[in-house]
Protein backbone atom coordinates (compact mmCIF):
# COMPACT_ATOMS: atom_id res chain seq x y z
CA UNK A 1 0.00 0.00 0.00
CA UNK A 2 2.54 2.24 0.85
CA UNK A 3 4.71 1.70 -2.38
CA UNK A 4 1.85 2.01 -4.24
CA UNK A 5 0.94 5.59 -2.72
CA UNK A 6 4.67 6.72 -3.37
CA UNK A 7 4.55 5.52 -6.97
CA UNK A 8 1.86 7.27 -7.24
CA UNK A 9 2.95 10.81 -5.89
CA UNK A 10 6.47 10.19 -7.60
CA UNK A 11 4.93 10.29 -11.10
CA UNK A 12 2.54 13.35 -10.13
CA UNK A 13 5.49 15.01 -9.33
CA UNK A 14 7.65 14.19 -12.09
CA UNK A 15 4.78 15.19 -14.48
CA UNK A 16 4.31 18.40 -12.34
CA UNK A 17 6.53 19.53 -9.65
CA UNK A 18 3.66 22.21 -9.07
CA UNK A 19 1.91 18.66 -7.38
CA UNK A 20 4.10 18.26 -4.93
CA UNK A 21 3.70 16.41 -1.64
CA UNK A 22 1.55 17.74 0.49
CA UNK A 23 2.19 17.77 4.31
CA UNK A 24 -0.15 14.72 5.29
CA UNK A 25 1.22 12.19 2.62
CA UNK A 26 4.76 13.92 3.61
CA UNK A 27 4.47 12.61 7.33
CA UNK A 28 2.61 9.46 6.18
CA UNK A 29 5.41 8.55 3.97
CA UNK A 30 8.17 9.48 6.74
CA UNK A 31 6.43 7.59 9.73
CA UNK A 32 5.29 4.27 7.84
CA UNK A 33 7.99 3.78 5.29
CA UNK A 34 10.41 1.68 7.31
CA UNK A 35 12.30 0.44 3.97
CA UNK A 36 14.10 4.26 3.02
CA UNK A 37 15.04 2.50 -0.27
CA UNK A 38 11.84 3.07 -1.66
CA UNK A 39 11.98 6.44 -0.83
CA UNK A 40 15.56 6.66 -2.41
CA UNK A 41 14.70 5.68 -5.53
CA UNK A 42 11.79 7.73 -5.75
CA UNK A 43 14.08 10.96 -4.79
CA UNK A 44 16.47 9.90 -7.48
CA UNK A 45 13.61 9.70 -10.24
CA UNK A 46 12.67 13.35 -9.44
CA UNK A 47 16.17 14.42 -9.05
CA UNK A 48 17.15 13.17 -12.59
CA UNK A 49 13.74 14.70 -13.78
CA UNK A 50 15.05 18.30 -12.62
CA UNK A 51 18.45 18.47 -11.00
CA UNK A 52 20.27 16.24 -13.33
CA UNK A 53 22.21 18.78 -14.72
CA UNK A 54 22.76 21.37 -11.43
CA UNK A 55 25.44 19.49 -8.88
CA UNK A 56 27.87 21.73 -7.76
CA UNK A 57 29.78 21.71 -4.89
CA UNK A 58 30.12 24.95 -1.89
CA UNK A 59 32.88 25.63 0.41
CA UNK A 60 33.10 27.87 3.50
CA UNK A 61 35.28 30.00 5.62
CA UNK A 62 35.18 30.33 9.60
CA UNK A 63 35.82 33.94 8.84
CA UNK A 64 35.01 34.53 12.70
CA UNK A 65 34.59 32.43 15.58
CA UNK A 66 33.26 31.45 18.83
CA UNK A 67 31.80 34.21 21.10
CA UNK A 68 28.39 33.70 19.88
CA UNK A 69 25.79 35.40 21.88
CA UNK A 70 23.39 32.51 21.02
CA UNK A 71 22.68 29.83 23.56
CA UNK A 72 22.27 27.18 20.50
CA UNK A 73 22.47 24.04 21.89
CA UNK A 74 23.91 22.33 19.75
CA UNK A 75 27.39 24.85 18.90
CA UNK A 76 30.43 24.71 20.19
CA UNK A 77 30.73 28.12 19.50
CA UNK A 78 28.30 29.73 21.85
CA UNK A 79 29.57 31.45 25.26
CA UNK A 80 27.18 29.59 27.05
CA UNK A 81 29.49 26.43 26.68
CA UNK A 82 32.71 25.21 27.58
CA UNK A 83 34.29 23.60 24.37
CA UNK A 84 37.66 23.36 22.62
CA UNK A 85 36.22 25.34 19.59
CA UNK A 86 38.78 27.86 18.92
CA UNK A 87 37.23 31.42 19.22
CA UNK A 88 39.18 34.31 17.26
CA UNK A 89 37.99 37.47 15.57
CA UNK A 90 37.31 38.56 12.17
CA UNK A 91 39.95 37.12 9.98
CA UNK A 92 41.91 40.15 7.86
CA UNK A 93 40.76 39.93 4.29
CA UNK A 94 43.74 38.58 2.91
CA UNK A 95 43.40 35.66 5.07
CA UNK A 96 39.67 34.95 3.51
CA UNK A 97 40.75 35.84 -0.04
CA UNK A 98 43.77 33.08 0.12
CA UNK A 99 40.87 30.25 1.71
CA UNK A 100 38.16 31.56 -1.82
CA UNK A 101 41.37 31.36 -4.45
CA UNK A 102 41.98 27.79 -2.66
CA UNK A 103 39.09 26.44 -2.67
CA UNK A 104 38.21 27.73 -6.15
CA UNK A 105 41.56 26.49 -7.13
CA UNK A 106 40.06 22.80 -5.73
CA UNK A 107 37.02 22.92 -7.94
CA UNK A 108 34.46 24.42 -5.29
CA UNK A 109 31.49 26.30 -7.31
CA UNK A 110 30.56 28.47 -4.17
CA UNK A 111 32.27 29.89 -1.63
CA UNK A 112 30.37 31.30 1.64
CA UNK A 113 32.01 33.59 4.59
CA UNK A 114 30.87 32.69 7.62
CA UNK A 115 30.55 34.23 11.05
CA UNK A 116 29.77 33.78 14.45
CA UNK A 117 27.82 35.79 16.36
CA UNK A 118 24.51 37.26 16.26
CA UNK A 119 25.18 39.60 13.69
CA UNK A 120 27.79 42.26 11.91
CA UNK A 121 29.34 45.16 13.34
CA UNK A 122 29.94 48.33 11.05
CA UNK A 123 33.60 47.65 11.18
CA UNK A 124 32.82 44.00 10.37
CA UNK A 125 30.71 44.53 7.47
CA UNK A 126 33.35 47.21 5.81
CA UNK A 127 35.96 44.32 5.98
CA UNK A 128 33.88 41.60 4.13
CA UNK A 129 32.62 43.79 1.65
CA UNK A 130 36.34 44.44 0.78
CA UNK A 131 37.18 40.61 0.87
CA UNK A 132 34.07 40.10 -1.35
CA UNK A 133 34.57 42.46 -4.13
CA UNK A 134 38.35 41.34 -4.28
CA UNK A 135 36.99 37.41 -4.59
CA UNK A 136 34.89 38.32 -7.11
CA UNK A 137 37.93 39.64 -8.73
CA UNK A 138 40.17 37.01 -8.69
CA UNK A 139 38.10 33.98 -8.77
CA UNK A 140 34.57 32.59 -10.40
CA UNK A 141 33.24 31.57 -7.05
CA UNK A 142 29.48 32.36 -6.26
CA UNK A 143 29.87 34.36 -3.55
CA UNK A 144 27.73 33.86 -0.44
CA UNK A 145 27.41 35.01 3.10
CA UNK A 146 26.41 33.46 6.51
CA UNK A 147 26.66 37.03 8.55
CA UNK A 148 23.92 36.53 11.37
CA UNK A 149 20.63 38.83 11.01
CA UNK A 150 19.93 40.82 8.25
CA UNK A 151 18.77 44.42 7.93
CA UNK A 152 18.04 46.31 4.31
CA UNK A 153 21.22 48.54 5.00
CA UNK A 154 23.52 45.47 5.44
CA UNK A 155 21.90 43.29 2.85
CA UNK A 156 21.82 46.28 0.24
CA UNK A 157 25.50 46.60 0.94
CA UNK A 158 26.70 43.27 0.77
CA UNK A 159 24.62 43.07 -2.84
CA UNK A 160 26.75 45.83 -3.80
CA UNK A 161 29.89 44.33 -2.88
CA UNK A 162 29.37 41.41 -4.87
CA UNK A 163 27.62 38.68 -2.98
CA UNK A 164 25.01 36.56 -4.84
CA UNK A 165 23.51 34.33 -2.20
CA UNK A 166 22.66 34.70 1.45
CA UNK A 167 22.60 31.67 4.43
CA UNK A 168 20.98 31.59 7.08
CA UNK A 169 19.74 28.91 8.30
CA UNK A 170 16.40 28.13 10.50
CA UNK A 171 18.03 25.31 11.83
CA UNK A 172 14.83 23.20 13.00
CA UNK A 173 10.90 23.47 12.93
CA UNK A 174 9.04 26.46 14.78
CA UNK A 175 7.42 23.97 16.98
CA UNK A 176 10.57 22.42 18.73
CA UNK A 177 13.14 25.89 18.04
CA UNK A 178 12.12 26.35 21.98
CA UNK A 179 14.57 23.26 22.62
CA UNK A 180 17.46 24.11 20.64
CA UNK A 181 17.78 28.51 21.30
CA UNK A 182 16.22 30.67 23.86
CA UNK A 183 18.30 33.82 23.43
CA UNK A 184 15.92 34.89 19.84
CA UNK A 185 12.84 34.36 18.25
CA UNK A 186 12.08 31.97 15.72
CA UNK A 187 10.85 35.00 13.90
CA UNK A 188 14.15 37.05 13.84
CA UNK A 189 15.20 34.09 11.57
CA UNK A 190 12.09 34.13 9.30
CA UNK A 191 12.70 37.67 8.72
CA UNK A 192 16.42 38.15 8.04
CA UNK A 193 15.30 35.34 5.13
CA UNK A 194 12.85 37.36 3.85
CA UNK A 195 14.77 40.97 3.67
CA UNK A 196 17.64 38.62 1.87
CA UNK A 197 14.67 37.59 -0.82
CA UNK A 198 13.83 40.75 -1.15
CA UNK A 199 17.23 42.53 -1.72
CA UNK A 200 17.59 39.83 -4.55
CA UNK A 201 19.67 37.54 -3.08
CA UNK A 202 19.32 33.71 -3.87
CA UNK A 203 18.32 32.53 -0.29
CA UNK A 204 20.08 29.23 1.05
CA UNK A 205 18.48 27.81 4.34
CA UNK A 206 17.88 24.71 5.88
CA UNK A 207 18.73 23.22 9.29
CA UNK A 208 19.87 20.12 11.23
CA UNK A 209 18.11 16.84 11.42
CA UNK A 210 19.00 14.71 14.80
CA UNK A 211 18.27 17.11 17.24
CA UNK A 212 15.66 15.35 19.16
CA UNK A 213 13.07 16.43 16.37
CA UNK A 214 10.21 14.18 15.64
CA UNK A 215 9.17 13.11 11.91
CA UNK A 216 6.79 15.63 11.93
CA UNK A 217 9.32 18.39 12.35
CA UNK A 218 11.25 17.58 10.18
CA UNK A 219 8.15 17.90 7.53
CA UNK A 220 7.63 20.61 9.15
CA UNK A 221 10.70 22.84 8.35
CA UNK A 222 10.75 21.47 5.06
CA UNK A 223 7.22 23.21 4.86
CA UNK A 224 8.53 26.02 6.13
CA UNK A 225 11.31 26.55 3.90
CA UNK A 226 8.64 25.94 0.56
CA UNK A 227 6.65 28.62 1.61
CA UNK A 228 9.54 30.70 2.04
CA UNK A 229 10.45 29.57 -1.20
CA UNK A 230 14.24 29.79 -0.57
CA UNK A 231 16.16 29.33 -3.41
CA UNK A 232 18.67 26.02 -1.94
CA UNK A 233 18.15 23.62 1.34
CA UNK A 234 21.79 23.21 3.31
CA UNK A 235 20.98 20.15 5.09
CA UNK A 236 23.23 18.75 8.33
CA UNK A 237 23.16 16.08 10.77
CA UNK A 238 24.03 16.51 14.23
CA UNK A 239 27.69 16.00 15.49
CA UNK A 240 27.47 15.96 19.07
CA UNK A 241 30.01 18.10 20.76
CA UNK A 242 31.24 17.73 24.10
CA UNK A 243 31.02 20.82 26.19
CA UNK A 244 27.06 21.42 24.34
CA UNK A 245 23.83 21.10 25.74
CA UNK A 246 23.30 18.07 22.86
CA UNK A 247 26.27 16.59 23.37
CA UNK A 248 24.87 13.17 24.52
CA UNK A 249 22.41 13.66 21.57
CA UNK A 250 23.20 9.96 19.13
CA UNK A 251 24.41 10.15 15.77
CA UNK A 252 21.26 9.76 12.73
CA UNK A 253 21.23 6.42 11.70
CA UNK A 254 22.67 5.86 7.73
CA UNK A 255 19.21 5.49 6.47
CA UNK A 256 17.66 7.98 8.50
CA UNK A 257 20.14 10.47 7.26
CA UNK A 258 19.43 9.62 3.70
CA UNK A 259 15.50 9.14 4.45
CA UNK A 260 15.48 13.29 5.20
CA UNK A 261 17.20 14.17 2.21
CA UNK A 262 14.63 12.00 0.14
CA UNK A 263 11.51 13.39 1.92
CA UNK A 264 12.75 16.61 1.41
CA UNK A 265 13.50 16.08 -2.00
CA UNK A 266 9.79 15.32 -2.38
CA UNK A 267 8.86 17.88 -0.94
CA UNK A 268 10.71 20.33 -2.38
CA UNK A 269 11.16 19.09 -6.27
CA UNK A 270 12.78 22.33 -7.91
CA UNK A 271 15.10 23.59 -5.26
CA UNK A 272 18.80 22.89 -4.79
CA UNK A 273 19.69 20.33 -1.47
CA UNK A 274 22.93 20.49 -0.54
CA UNK A 275 24.64 18.14 1.74
CA UNK A 276 26.44 19.63 4.54
CA UNK A 277 27.85 18.87 7.95
CA UNK A 278 28.05 15.80 9.87
CA UNK A 279 27.83 13.81 6.96
CA UNK A 280 30.67 12.26 7.33
CA UNK A 281 29.95 10.56 11.09
CA UNK A 282 26.19 9.88 10.23
CA UNK A 283 26.69 8.61 6.74
CA UNK A 284 30.18 7.33 6.50
CA UNK A 285 30.00 4.68 3.86
CA UNK A 286 26.88 6.21 2.65
CA UNK A 287 27.76 9.17 1.31
CA UNK A 288 27.78 9.04 -2.55
CA UNK A 289 24.12 8.02 -1.57
CA UNK A 290 23.30 11.67 -0.96
CA UNK A 291 22.78 12.18 -4.50
CA UNK A 292 20.83 9.13 -5.15
CA UNK A 293 18.73 9.81 -1.85
CA UNK A 294 17.87 13.48 -4.38
CA UNK A 295 20.63 16.00 -3.24
CA UNK A 296 22.25 17.95 -6.19
CA UNK A 297 25.35 19.64 -3.76
CA UNK A 298 27.01 18.85 -1.23
CA UNK A 299 29.64 20.97 1.04
CA UNK A 300 33.59 19.99 0.64
CA UNK A 301 36.44 20.97 2.78
CA UNK A 302 36.46 21.59 6.23
CA UNK A 303 33.20 23.14 8.20
CA UNK A 304 32.95 25.36 11.04
CA UNK A 305 34.47 24.18 14.03
CA UNK A 306 35.16 20.57 12.70
CA UNK A 307 37.25 18.63 9.68
CA UNK A 308 36.20 17.55 6.52
CA UNK A 309 37.46 14.05 5.02
CA UNK A 310 39.19 15.99 2.46
CA UNK A 311 38.25 18.16 -1.16
CA UNK A 312 40.01 15.84 -3.47
CA UNK A 313 38.22 12.84 -2.00
CA UNK A 314 35.25 14.68 -1.98
CA UNK A 315 35.47 15.59 -5.87
CA UNK A 316 36.55 11.93 -6.81
CA UNK A 317 33.32 10.74 -5.32
CA UNK A 318 31.31 13.52 -7.34
CA UNK A 319 33.27 12.09 -10.46
CA UNK A 320 32.60 8.14 -9.94
CA UNK A 321 29.18 9.18 -9.30
CA UNK A 322 29.15 10.40 -12.82
CA UNK A 323 26.45 13.33 -11.06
Amino acid sequence: MVYDKLSSITKRIINDPNAAIDNDEACELATTTHNAIDLIISANKIRETYKADDTFTCSIINAKSGACSEDCAFCPQSAFYKTKARTYPLLDKSKIVERAIEMWNGGANKFSMVTSGYALTEKELDLICEAAILIKEKTGLSLCGSLGVLNEDIAERLKASGLTNYHHNLETARSFFDQVCTTHPYDDDIKSVKIAARAGFKVCSGGIMGLGESWEQRIELAFTLKELDVESIPLNFINPIPGTKMAERPLLAPMDALKCIALYRLINPLKDITICGGREISLGDYQSWTFLAGANGLMVGDYLTTMGRGLKIDMEMIRNMEI
